[in-house]
């Protein structure tokens, strides 16, 4: 298999790929069919290959099916977020330079935006297991046949998240995307067997390649709720036998948090992902002991067609606060003068592999940047250890420097979290005329405790030039449409700059 065009695990005709909670399920035949159709009508719908096709539909099967339809037609899908605002839809569509956009029928910023920018729209939604492409409220439905893509076309575009900078335009091969699939099945041992939820957004990486092609790819089943509700999480998995999720921090959070009150089983997943946001070694241990399941964490990026490392399954090892081990990704740590650094030094965290990214779409500037002598600087700092593991320490350009001394955000967030009376929290860098820098912190509580308590806690686990010097307490902090805390978003909200 060289092409999402054979992503289909083989010999699965029967068995159940896709799950609607309340709606169809489809099997890998009747999907394939469904993927076939789309391909055709799209490609006799004027859908050229080579070019990008933005797909703004939410988690659902007309997104599932049109995106392998389009990448099936030897199109790029360009997912998007279904709920950025016209100004938001403008800038991606534009830097991907579009041919067509599928959005949902009626009014929807996706469409206005591509009205503004003269980009054709087809409507994309389902009848049950039909999925229905139309043009101005009309089904098309004639056909045309469509020769397969190759590995080394590009398949999909996206964007990097921005922590730091303007979104950069990531394009990624078959080859890149099938590479990944394959290291992500391999680390899992995912089987036939296997029955995934589906809780991350699918215009992301994390849901899209770490679990719904990976488990397709394997011949196991997905279960596709139209977007993540603790209230009826526990009742799709009991009624499909779901034997596996992964998701961001928070939403594990929001989980344990409503364990007891939501019945939630003691024992029920033969795995437990985390990635995407840095898990905390006390929540960690809190899942595995509520859902009794081992916790893998896993490092994945957009570059790299998501996963790079992960923790192993038992009896391999798994170490709260790191994130394992290269899988199937080769990976080092670089000095700031392109030298691998010895084992034990902190530095930036490259990787080298069949999945990662050929470089950024139109951006010489940022690929300089970016490769030296084929090692992709992913601009995390980390720590490798004599056996291959990978702990970060945090994202370069987010490293708090006060003084001189330079601090990992990721140790005070622990430090904070491991308070018995918070929830969630996140620290950032404040300018100070003094220091430079100094740390801040936002927190919600889950008890009872106040800024002074708060700060003496993390006295006895930190150096004082560590302490938070400010920790606001909030109902919620900030978060994008994938689930991340982002620092800049929290100080912005929190710390404003004049």
């Amino acid at each position: 298999m060289t092409t999402l065009a054979q992503v289909l695990a083989p010999d699965a005709s029967t068995d159940n790929a896709i799950v609607i909670p309340e709606g169809p399920t489809l099997s890998y035949g009747a999907l394939s069919d469904e993927i076939e159709r789309v391909a055709g009508v799209l490609a006799a719908a004027g859908v050229e290959a080579g070019r990008p096709v933005s797909i703004v539909l939410g988690n659902d099967l007309e997104f599932l099916v049109s995106f392998l339809a389009v990448t099936r037609a030897g199109a790029i899908a360009a997912p998007l977020n279904s709920a950025y605002t016209v100004d938001e839809f403008k800038f991606f569509m534009e830097d991907a330079d579009a041919q067509l956009a599928i959005v949902p029928p009626g009014d929807h910023a996706g469409r206005e935006a591509a009205g503004q920018l003269g980009v054709p729209t087809l409507d994309g939604s389902s009848n049950g297991a039909h999925v229905v492409i139309a043009r101005d409220g009309s089904e098309l439905t004639l056909t045309k046949d469509v020769p397969p893509p190759s590995p080394e076309d590009v398949a999909l575009f996206l964007h990097t998240s921005g922590t730091t900078s303007r979104p950069k335009g990531v394009p990624l091969t078959h080859k890149n995307l099938l590479t990944s699939l394959d290291n992500i099945k391999n680390t899992y041992a995912l089987t036939p067997d296997d029955v995934a939820m589906v809780v991350m957004p699918l215009f992301h990486v994390h849901g899209l390649i770490g679990v719904a092609l990976s488990t397709l790819n394997s011949g196991g089943s997905i279960v596709v709720p139209s977007r993540f509700s603790a209230t009826t999480f526990w009742r799709d998995q009991a009624s499909t036998g779901a034997t596996w999720y992964s998701a961001v921090p928070t939403i594990h959070q929001i989980l344990l948090m409503r364990a007891d009150d939501d019945d939630a089983p003691h024992e029920s997943f033969r795995l437990i992902r985390s990635c995407s946001a840095a898990l905390v070694p006390a929540v960690f241990k809190q899942l595995e002991d509520r859902f009794g399941a081992p916790v893998l964490e896993a490092y994945g990026m957009t570059e790299a067609a998501h996963q790079m490392s992960s923790n192993l399954l038992p009896p391999g090892e798994r170490v709260p606060g790191s994130v394992g081990m290269g899988t199937g990704v080769e990976i080092g740590i670089m000095d700031e003068a392109g030298k691998m650094a010895p084992l034990g030094d902190r530095a930036e965290v490259v990787i080298k592999g069949a999945n990662v990214t050929h470089g950024y779409n139109n951006n010489p500037e940022a690929n300089a940047e970016a490769f030296t002598d084929g090692w992709f600087r992913t601009g995390d700092q980390g720590i490798m250890d004599a056996e291959g593991r990978l702990t970060l320490t945090g994202r370069l350009k987010e490293l708090i420097n006060r003084a001189g001394e330079k601090i990992s955000p990721l140790e005070v967030d622990a430090t904070l979290l491991d308070h018995p009376a918070v929830a969630e929290a996140v620290c950032f860098a404040v300018p100070d005329v003094k220091y430079g820098e100094v740390v801040q912190a936002a927190v919600v509580l889950s008890g009872d405790a106040d800024e002074a308590a708060i700060q003496a806690f993390c006295r006895e686990h930190l150096a004082d030039f560590k302490v938070p010097e400010r920790i606001y307490i909030a109902d919620s902090l900030p978060r994008t449409a994938t689930g991340k805390i982002q620092r800049r978003h929290v100080s912005a909200a929190f710390a404003p700059q004049e």
